[in-house]
């Protein structure tokens, strides 16, 4: 008999999420982590009184019941809304795109205003769009698509608009109302006390061992549980044989300012081409400017976003799945098939961009099957 009945590789969402499902099945449960928190990329760490987001701005937000009533067993959560504002030079304009935006851009006032000026820009595109640059023109027009969305996404990716595909773009917020709301979610907001503090909710009770490697001491670990859990890139599970997958990267640069307010916003895009961040973060507004007591905080932390191509060392943020990549996942996942013992799942196993409820609601899933 071995020690675990699972061993869980990674303590980000994923893996919490399946380690408290297995404990509540009465199953022993060992979670490892090669960093040194717990949390993944939602890790929050408490600076000057403030969470700060470390891996990038997370909101929650959810339409599927199952998954908000779940992870509210873990945290309670405020009623933060995703209003980004986006920088272009200096001019300031709502997202997601909304009448706000049309007024600031055109000066129209009615949405029947709105959707002829877009109508009009949106005919240069003849045919099926070919790139993410017409298929962005083709659903809001020129103007739009030059301000503030051809710089933010080149800055995003690191190619030309031109050599991006389509399907990246395949819809743009549209919205003929007044509505700055960017989730069209039915819940939406931010665990009160941080992420960190939800993920150590799930994992009361388990066995965590952080500064793990389980790739370095895989034939250890391995003997110590009856079956794997594995939440880490798929590819470099099986020394990268057939080769990388590729994923963009980001880079934070993260300050403490000793001023109450910097921008006013927790999220602003900066969409031009010569800025060289994608957005800054100003961490304090996810939870209103208030501290745990509800008092007014004097200083303000920022993070500015730099967007890379992930080279291996770096930490892989969002899976590149081209028609390329996602012929190679499938070759890798072909190999993982036959693997005994072993359950891989989450954004890097899967090789997919999963939003947080989406990545609760897959580990629930694998739960009801597997336990």
């Amino acid at each position: 008999m071995k020690k675990y009945d699972y061993l869980i590789v990674g303590a980000g969402l994923y893996g919490a999420v399946f380690a408290q499902q297995a404990k509540e099945t009465g199953k022993k449960v060992l979670v490892i982590d090669k960093r040194s928190n717990i949390g993944g990329n939602i890790y929050t760490e408490k600076i000057e009184g403030i969470n700060v987001h470390k891996y990038g701005a997370h909101i929650f937000h959810t339409n599927n019941k199952e998954v908000w009533d779940y992870v509210n067993r873990f945290a309670e959560f405020n009623r933060f809304t995703n209003s980004p504002v986006a920088n272009y030079k200096g001019e300031l304009y709502s997202m997601p795109f909304n009448m706000y935006t049309f007024n600031k851009m055109w000066g129209v006032v009615t949405p029947e205003e709105a959707s002829t000026k877009i109508d009009e820009q949106r005919r240069e595109i003849k045919g099926e769009p070919q790139n993410l640059e017409e298929q962005a023109i083709s659903l809001v027009g020129r103007d739009i698509y030059e301000k503030l969305v051809k710089g933010y996404t080149e800055k995003q990716w690191g190619r030309d608009c031109k050599e991006l595909p389509a399907f990246i773009i395949k819809r743009l917020p549209v919205r003929l109302t007044f509505d700055n709301n960017y989730f069209n979610a039915l819940y939406q907001g931010i665990p009160i006390g941080g992420y960190t503090k939800m993920i150590e909710n799930m994992l009361e009770g388990i066995e965590v061992r952080l500064d793990t490697d389980y790739l370095e001491n895989k034939a250890e670990l391995d003997k110590l549980a009856e079956k794997v859990v594995y939440t880490g890139a798929i590819d470099a599970y099986f020394g990268y044989k057939l080769g990388y997958l590729e994923y963009r990267s980001v880079r934070f640069d993260t300050e403490v300012l000793d001023k109450p307010n910097f921008q006013g916003n927790a999220a602003v895009n900066y969409t031009d081409r010569e800025t060289p961040w994608t957005r800054i973060i100003e961490h304090k507004w996810f939870e209103f400017g208030k501290g745990e007591n509800g008092n007014d905080l004097p200083n303000t932390v920022i993070s500015r976003e730099y967007s890379s191509e992930w080279k291996p060392g770096d930490e892989p943020y969002y899976p590149v799945n081209d028609d390329k990549n996602n012929k190679l996942y499938e070759e890798y996942k072909a190999l993982a098939e036959k693997e005994e013992n072993i359950i891989f799942g989450g954004r890097l196993g899967e090789y997919k961009y999963y939003d947080m409820d989406v990545t609760v609601a897959q580990a629930l899933k694998m739960s009801k099957n597997e336990l």
